[in-house]
């Protein structure tokens, strides 16, 4: 029995380059593009085109060489990678989502193109009819350098009528501006002044005793936050000094100048690069993988006839050290060349099968929809191992008309309603929101209290279950929620 294990193990075991690939498929986009440039400049076999003559490199180097990573062996090979990789790369995906569903990450944005055009790559990902998408464009372009609107919603809807010839009601501009352009990253811009400006960034924070506070500031007490009138703000809102401190430290985290972003955030590695995109068009959902700044490889000509001229002179013996030398660069860029394709294989039919198994939420955006979805399912739709499938959805984002995520949120446990329907946990959460959202804040509803109204509703959802949820989504407990 020993020998066996011993056996299959020495079968199944992974190769150096089996290995980069795995970590290739790991990588962000920007870490993989940078690791693109890497090897350009390191191999000088490896070039810049628009496509690479791989047969003839298959004809010159041994054919043992290439790379052929099927499904089948993929299924295989998941059943070790863990000895590669540390443990801690594979997170549960019993949904441990540490952030609320609907915050909206940040999108670090692409150098060349302008704050406008960044706006507007964002936008128009949403799903607006022709006509609103053209008055969400020329809204759009009232934002200033500091992410701010400035103009009046009348006078917008005045020059809309005499620029481009469409009768707007200034409620229509009102609606767009909130429910999108508002929703744009950086978060904060479309605002109409400071108030709404930070009002907007603390609604996307983490919902704890401080933050909420620094709302009730914001909104109730603006004009004596504005003139540091403390002693007041400390006797209205009931709290000491310190903790008074505490929560405007909070606020001067936010940030007074959302479009000021731009400009730095090219140097901000931190900042998130998507690497898909989902879009809806005529109820049919588009993906695309993020390559824009990674270019097409091909194996240099100027290597590969070196490498003939060699091998076909008479004193070969002679320059053996030039053509092993010549082999081991073309062999390694004629890898990389295929590495790159079957790294981008793995994503999108990772993405895809995902995409489709959620599609009724990336068509509607209605969290509602999201369906209860652990690894095993996109493993078994596709025919590759939960490892695979971890490491896709563990480190990558995708853009969507509702947002950008990362992939692991929309992974969930499986629970049951009084109807014995699935239903996603991620839809519990959603309603548990809801629920605290409208409650009387000076009679916060506990997590037994909020049990019953679920159980109302028709979802079975235990105490604990509740206590569980709430902290996942850093929601405070009921006397911490609770109005001074």
């Amino acid at each position: 029995m020993l020998k066996q294990q011993l056996l299959q193990k020495g079968i199944h075991k992974l190769s150096p380059q089996q290995i980069k690939l795995m970590k290739l498929v790991q990588l962000s986009t920007l870490d993989f593009e940078q690791r693109v440039q890497q090897e350009l400049e390191e191999n000088p076999a490896l070039e810049e085109e628009n496509g690479s003559d791989l047969e003839e490199c298959s004809d010159i180097l041994e054919e043992e060489n290439k790379i052929d990573i099927t499904e089948d062996q993929n299924q295989s090979l998941d059943n070790i990678i863990d000895e590669y990789f540390s443990d801690d790369e594979i997170e549960d995906f019993q949904i441990n989502n540490q952030k609320n569903y609907s915050v909206k990450k940040h999108i670090s944005i692409m150098s060349g193109i302008s704050f406008q055009e960044y706006l507007k790559n964002q936008l128009h990902t949403f799903r607006l009819n022709e006509k609103d998408l053209l008055i969400a464009d020329f809204i759009l372009g009232n934002i200033d350098d500091d992410g701010y609107i400035r103009r009046k919603i009348t006078s917008i809807a005045d020059d809309i009528f005499l620029i481009l010839g469409k009768s707007v009601s200034t409620e229509k501009v009102e609606k767009l501006l909130v429910n999108y352009i508002q929703k744009l990253d950086p978060t904060g811009v479309g605002s109409r002044n400071l108030q709404e400006c930070l009002l907007i960034q603390l609604e996307k924070k983490k919902i704890n005793q401080e933050i909420l506070l620094s709302k009730r500031i914001i909104r109730d007490h603006f004009e004596s936050f504005i003139k540091k009138h403390y002693q007041k703000l400390q006797k209205k809102l009931g709290i000491t000094k310190k903790n008074l401190r505490t929560i405007i430290d909070e606020i001067k985290k936010l940030n007074p100048k959302p479009g000021k972003i731009y400009s730095d955030n090219t140097k901000n590695l931190n900042h998130i690069i998507p690497d898909f995109n989902i879009s809806v068009s005529d109820e049919k959902l588009e993906l695309t993988l993020n390559q824009r700044n990674i270019p097409e490889l091909k194996i240099s000509s100027l290597y590969l006839d070196m490498l003939k001229s060699y091998q076909s002179e008479k004193n070969v013996k002679e320059n053996e050290g030039t053509i092993v030398f010549l082999k081991k660069k073309i062999n390694s860029a004629k890898w990389f060349v295929d590495a790159i394709q079957q790294r981008k294989n793995t994503l999108m039919l990772t993405m895809n099968a995902i995409m489709d198994y959620q599609k009724e939420y990336f068509l509607t955006g209605d969290p509602v929809k999201i369906k209860p979805m652990i690894l095993k399912n996109i493993s078994k739709k596709i025919g590759v191992g939960i490892s695979t499938v971890s490491r896709v959805a563990n480190s990558k984002y995708v853009n969507t008309p509702y947002g950008t995520f990362l992939i692991k949120s929309f992974f969930s446990e499986k629970m049951m309603n009084q109807e014995g329907k699935e239903i996603s946990s991620i839809e519990i959460k959603k309603l548990l929101k809801e629920s605290i959202d409208k409650e009387n804040k000076k009679k916060p509803l506990t997590d037994e209290k909020l049990s019953k109204i679920l159980r109302k509703k028709g979802y079975l959802v235990a105490r604990r279950t509740i206590a569980k949820y709430r902290d996942q989504m850093h929601l405070p407990v009921a006397r911490m929620r609770k109005d001074l």
